[in-house]
């Protein structure tokens, strides 16, 4: 069962999207080595953003030997609904359709975004 893991920083976030798009436990060397060349950061630094993360429950560590192998705990999804909240929340009052237009504002809709905007919102309407 999934732990409610504290909030999770930008560069915890790298972290995770590595064990995400690995989708199984990995040493922390395979994990430095996805983040070193990427991010520039120094060995140390993933390994401390590594315990800040088991701290916060957001990956497990199990001992194989002499290494731990990390595994994600929290579920991308439920970070992006979290994190996609706070913002909404934050940012527009928790209401998307000034997010919307905001966006269309300044111009950072494309003619696919908005078509599939609309392909959205004519689901929406069919399924109430």
């Amino acid at each position: 069962m999934e732990q409610q893991a504290g909030a999770i920083s930008d560069a915890e976030s790298k972290v995770m999207e590595v064990l995400w798009q690995a989708g199984r436990a990995m040493p922390a060397e395979d994990i430095v080595a996805a983040l070193v060349s990427g991010h520039q950061w120094q060995e140390a630094t993933i390994k401390s953003l590594l315990n800040r993360l088991l701290n916060k429950g957001a990956v497990s560590a199990q001992k194989e030997g002499r290494r731990y192998l990390y595994t994600a705990v929290l579920r991308r999804e439920h970070w992006l609904t979290s994190e996609s909240k706070g913002m909404l929340d934050r940012l527009f009052g928790g209401r998307i359709a000034p997010l919307v237009a905001h966006f269309g504002k300044h111009r950072k809709l494309s003619k696919t975004d908005i078509a599939e905007l609309k392909r959205l919102i004519g689901e929406l309407d069919d399924d109430q």
